[in-house]
């Protein structure tokens, strides 16, 4: 597969999720929540044969994967059938609600973030630089709050022409991803239309979200979710990294 189906007769814009996308950083998110979650179902089981671990594989995907903090929080503990007080944004990280168990994996994040640990997809860069050297646009949608933060960490921040993250969501009053909001105004920032963008995801809710939005191209990354699941849920193309739709 090369670039072909990404050009400027075609499309004037490409939307970028950034967790396992452009950076490494997914694999941050599942890490902390897994010890999250761990901690909290093994407390909750009270002994060893109750405790059913959080699965990466499966969990992570399924529910928590690409929503937004508390979305994922809500998401997981719904498929354990566990009801936790909501709490507030401003919840202590040991607090034992949907916010605070958020807040507890927002700080692993943070700490790994600051312990250097960010790392950017060179296939992924390349492919940037290449669609911009073309004069088509390009934004970051994401659900991290640490968006900016991560961005410039991986040296990356300057290739984008707009960022709808989770701060942005909250500000503007925007639904998590799979519903399409972050996406639609990301394209707008950018002088889009949706037929006119592509969305590129690793993510089931976000390629769910593309679909939704009616993007006149879906590609996914399958570096997690697998190719046919991704497929499945609404993308048009799936790549194992962005390298191999560069141009030979």
């Amino acid at each position: 597969m090369t670039a072909g189906p990404v050009t400027p007769d075609r499309f004037d814009a490409v939307l970028f999720d950034m967790d396992g996308v452009l950076t490494s950083t997914a694999r941050i998110h599942a890490r902390c929540w897994k010890t999250v979650f761990d901690e909290f179902l093994s407390l909750r089981a009270g002994d060893a044969e109750s405790f059913r671990p959080f699965d990466i594989d499966t969990d992570y995907k399924w529910y928590v994967d690409g929503k937004a903090r508390y979305d994922g929080v809500r998401s997981f503990l719904a498929s354990r059938d566990i009801t936790l007080a909501e709490g507030a944004p401003s919840d202590p990280p040991a607090a034992d609600t949907v916010c605070g168990l958020g807040n507890r994996k927002d700080a692993l994040v943070e700490a790994a973030i600051d312990r250097g640990e960010v790392e950017s997809y060179p296939g992924s860069v390349t492919f940037v630089r290449q669609l911009r050297d073309r004069g088509i646009r390009t934004a970051v949608v994401s659900s991290s709050n640490h968006c900016e933060q991560i961005l410039l960490a991986a040296g990356i921040l300057d290739l984008f022409d707009a960022r709808v993250d989770g701060v942005v969501a909250t500000q503007l009053g925007l639904p998590g991803k799979p519903a399409p909001d972050a996406f639609l105004k990301a394209a707008e920032l950018v002088n889009a239309s949706p037929a006119r963008a592509v969305v590129i995801e690793d993510a089931i809710a976000g390629v769910q979200a593309g679909r939704a939005g009616q993007f006149g191209l879906v590609i996914g990354v399958a570096r997690d979710a697998g190719a046919d699941t991704l497929r499945a849920n609404g993308a048009d193309i799936v790549v194992a990294d962005l390298a191999e739709l560069l141009d030979a």
